[in-house]
């Protein structure tokens, strides 16, 4: 079953943070991540990669279960199973884009998602993942904007409509439908 969470700004709402935990649905102490830092080229994105990390740490993920992947080389389909969630942090989103496909991790994510692997993105995580690169992740067709002042509706996506996120919404995203939530 596929389970994409898309964020604005991470787990800032608990109610997505119960969400993800509702997703992976194992002791926090037993959940393994892999954190991905890619987009972080920026100084202001920098700046927020350990309010990310501490993120997955106050879900109660040990600081031993999360490992940082800077995306310089392709992880196999092997390793990333190894891994329940696939965190992918901010900053900017066509460097990420790029190095995604130029290190051919684009057919491993979708391996690892169609399998059961849960994918967060937060802000360029989440545009990555969106239609509004021609050579993103795809999971969803709409376009994403992020750290809106005002966002879309809550419910389910119904059609290709740009999405807007605030920082406290959320679109989870599975086999049959896509739903933004608050």
């Amino acid at each position: 079953m596929k389970n994409i969470l898309l964020t604005s700004a991470g787990f800032e709402n608990k109610v997505i943070q119960d969400k993800f935990m509702e997703l992976v649905g194992k002791a926090p102490s037993r959940i393994k991540a892999l954190f991905i830092t890619t987009a972080a080229v920026e100084v202001d994105a920098i700046m927020v990669l350990p309010k990310c990390l501490e993120e997955l740490l106050n879900c109660g993920i040990l600081k031993e279960n999360i490992v940082v992947y800077d995306m310089h080389k392709l992880i196999s389909i092997q390793e990333l199973k190894m891994y329940d969630v696939v965190y992918v942090c901010g900053g900017e989103t066509s460097y990420l884009v790029d190095r995604i496909n130029e290190i051919g991790f684009k057919k491993v994510i979708y391996e690892y998602v169609n399998s059961g692997g849960i994918y967060i993105g937060v802000s360029a995580g989440s545009v990555a993942a969106c239609g509004k690169y021609e050579f993103g992740l795809n999971f969803i067709q709409n376009a994403i904007t992020v750290h809106c002042n005002k966002g879309s509706n809550n419910g389910v996506v119904s059609n290709l409509d740009d999405i807007y996120l605030t920082n406290n919404q959320a679109i989870l995203i599975t086999d049959t439908k896509a739903v933004i939530f608050d």
